[in-house]
């Protein structure tokens, strides 16, 4: 029995809301992550629909990136094939739920702060979906704190680009601790387009198999963890180097 935790709070916030679940459950509360770039919800969604289905079945996810806390974007658990996802609905688990196939949608009613002994505009992490993620794994779905809707979650692609002629123009959902800039484009896309080599503001970026198949320091193209087009440089840091910082980038290929 788990409970997943995926955050842009970084330290003390996420320990407060595993007090709120303890005080409901004796679940196994696991972190996957709390350093999200802040507001940052394509970066969110992206880890949480490439980690989701590393979890037991009956893991319930509490994913909280949520640049609209305490305004008019909705509270919801959703029950999806084999999990259940907790959160904003801003997009956040939307790539995560509908990919494991939606079953019923809830709406998590400010009523349930009354578990945490507080409602905040700020840390409903705390306040709504801690307590609402530790009911549901209790098998606790009261109508006085959920309500079920038929009207869908906000969506969010995590995989939409351009091909155009020569050249892609591609989303960086996430730039990691090692530098490397982990694109939306999948694997089989490169496949159809049969890509060799890249190149990024002027610079050859080689596809390549392994890291070592370049010399140290240079950049090059991989396939991924995530199965999905990665520009690093070898035992370097491609995103600094090369000064990505933005989600958008345009690629030229052959």
């Amino acid at each position: 029995m788990v409970i997943a935790l995926l955050t842009d709070f970084g330290d003390f916030y996420p320990g407060v809301m595993k007090g709120v679940i303890r005080k409901i459950t004796e679940s196994e509360v696991i972190d996957i992550t709390h350093i999200i770039t802040p507001q940052n919800v394509l970066e969110g969604a992206f880890l949480l629909y490439h980690s989701y289905r590393y979890f037991p079945e009956g893991t319930v996810f509490v994913a909280v990136v949520d640049p609209g806390v305490g305004g008019d974007r909705r509270a919801v658990a959703v029950r999806t094939t084999n999990y259940w996802f907790v959160g904003p609905d801003n997009g956040l688990i939307y790539p995560a739920a509908s990919d494991d196939g939606i079953k019923e949608i809830y709406l998590i009613k400010n009523s349930i702060s009354e578990i945490s002994g507080s409602i905040s505009t700020t840390f409903h992490g705390r306040d709504i979906f801690a307590p609402a993620a530790a009911l549901i794994k209790e098998g606790k779905i009261h109508e006085r704190y959920f309500e079920k809707t038929e009207s869908g979650l906000e969506a969010l692609e995590l995989f939409e680009f351009e091909v155009g002629g020569d050249e892609i123009r591609c989303l960086v959902p996430y730039i990691d601790r090692f530098g490397n800039a982990v694109t939306n484009i999948k694997k089989d896309v490169l496949k159809e387009l049969n890509a060799r080599e890249f190149w990024f503001d002027g610079v050859r970026i080689p596809l390549v198999e392994r890291y070592e198949d370049v010399e140290v320091g240079e950049p090059l193209a991989i396939i991924g963890s995530f199965e999905t087009l990665e520009l690093s440089v070898r035992e370097g840091n491609f995103s600094e180097k090369y000064n990505v910082r933005g989600r958008r980038l345009r690629l030229r290929w052959s």
